[in-house]
């Protein structure tokens, strides 16, 4: 059976159609190749931001497009990487005086067409620089050659580099900025049920009732282990405690987002809030911003995301400054 109520053909343009109609004051849509665009951008910022991957993430990364946060966003089909092609037209779409900044998530295909597409820029004389985010506390390993997965941190990445690039810095500092936003984020993942396979219908894997996949990935990628569900205190008390453990010693304040991975309800993402929330006021780093909601799906995968971010003193202005965009909640000043 598939639960996917999506057209056979075109899915992914007839999608940011919907999506601009949607926003037309806010975004527009570049057909071939395809890529979505801001109409406005701050009158400080010098530097483009561009990023992009896979569709079924969304609202990653086209519903992040707007004043305040991304330039330009590129899909891929489903779970699949953007061409470079559509890289290259909307980095120059995007490119301020000073470049362009890349915010890819660290998978092979999204590294290498942003990267054909970065030295094309290069050679027609468009500075350009790249964030690698890599947060996935399941794949910090050894053993795993290409490094820990880029997951949920990376809205927060976005959103931390959006505040910064308003305030008109470069491109080199705001690549540097963009590195150590990345470094500070670690992020876990667990799934209840497989999402629907887009090609074919059905779960794309199955698990025996009562398990979790721990660890799982926004692509549907299995976990190491499956293990029983050990029931909702103890699941998110061990989750939230791995990430404390990853984070920089000694930190501050934190950024928190709760994400749902397609099918986990708002009832139980904002309990989960909750339990989080106590257990880092019992001891843990304040939380100086957080978002709860489905931000980085895998399309209708039953599970749930946790990510921190570790900040510094002087990053709370880039996570508090305005943002206008289709799904990026309202930012305001602490209290």
């Amino acid at each position: 059976m598939n639960r996917l109520f999506l057209p056979s053909d075109h899915a992914v343009e007839q999608a940011l159609t919907g999506l601009v109609l949607s926003h037309p004051g806010l975004l527009r849509l570049n057909e071939d190749p395809l890529y979505v665009a801001a109409r406005q951008r701050h009158p400080a910022r010098r530097v483009g931001l561009v990023s992009g991957g896979g569709s079924g993430h969304e609202p990653l990364h086209t519903g992040f497009v707007g004043s305040g946060l991304l330039d330009a966003a590129v899909p891929g089909r489903v779970f699949a990487s953007p061409h470079n092609r559509q890289v290259l037209a909307a980095s120059r779409d995007a490119a301020g005086q000073d470049g362009v900044l890349h915010i890819v998530k660290n998978y092979t295909g999204d590294r290498i067409n942003f990267g054909i597409a970065a030295e094309r820029l290069r050679a027609d004389g468009i500075p350009v620089r790249r964030v690698l985010v890599d947060d996935d506390l399941a794949t910090e390993s050894d053993e795993t050659a290409t490094g820990r997965r880029g997951t949920g941190a990376t809205v927060l990445v976005e959103k931390l580099l959006g505040g910064a690039a308003d305030t008109g810095l470069g491109l080199d500092e705001l690549a540097s900025l963009g590195a150590e936003f990345a470094l500070a984020s670690r992020s876990v993942a667990v799934a209840s049920r497989a999402q629907t396979s887009f090609s074919r219908g059905g779960e794309a894997f199955e698990l025996p009732d009562g398990t979790l996949e721990y660890g799982v990935g926004i692509h549907g990628e299995r976990a190491v282990s499956t293990l029983e569900h050990p029931g909702f205190e103890p699941l998110v008390d061990r989750m939230t405690r791995q990430l404390l453990d990853a984070l920089p010693p000694a930190t501050g304040s934190v950024l928190l987002l709760v994400n749902g991975l397609g099918a986990t309800t708002l009832l139980e993402l904002q309990a989960i809030h909750a339990r989080v929330s106590g257990l880092l006021k019992r001891g843990g780093p304040d939380v100086a911003g957080r978002i709860v909601g489905t931000f980085v799906p895998a399309l209708d995968m039953s599970g749930f995301s946790l990510t921190l971010t570790a900040l510094r003193d002087d990053w709370h202005a880039y996570w508090h400054a305005p943002a206008h965009t289709p799904a990026f909640p309202t930012t305001e000043p602490p209290r």
